[in-house]
């Protein structure tokens, strides 16, 4: 059985499982991508927001997100590198 996840304390999910909500793959009621991803962003650190997502994806879907992410520190820190990652380093698209 898959690890559980610190980010989904609240929620009786395994890794797997969040995985799959995260790319889409599954939907569990209300619990879908977009939750998997704005739960991942808000609580998750940012080595383990980069293992699990692309900063394509990323760029692509913020705006999407951006008001499902609770804390406004992060929100500001994911604004500013969805802003300047396609000014200044679109090679990483």
């Amino acid at each position: 059985m898959s690890a559980r996840l610190p980010w989904v304390w609240d929620y009786d999910l395994n890794e797997a499982d969040f995985e799959d909500l995260l790319q889409g793959r599954k939907t569990l009621g209300r619990l879908d991508r977009d939750w998997a991803a704005s739960r991942l962003l808000d609580y998750a650190p940012w080595s383990e927001i980069r293992r699990r997502m692309s900063l394509s994806t990323l760029v692509e879907d913020w705006p999407r997100w951006r008001s499902r992410v609770r804390s406004l520190t992060r929100r500001r820190g994911i604004d500013f590198l969805v802003a300047w990652l396609p000014e200044n380093h679109g090679e990483l698209l």
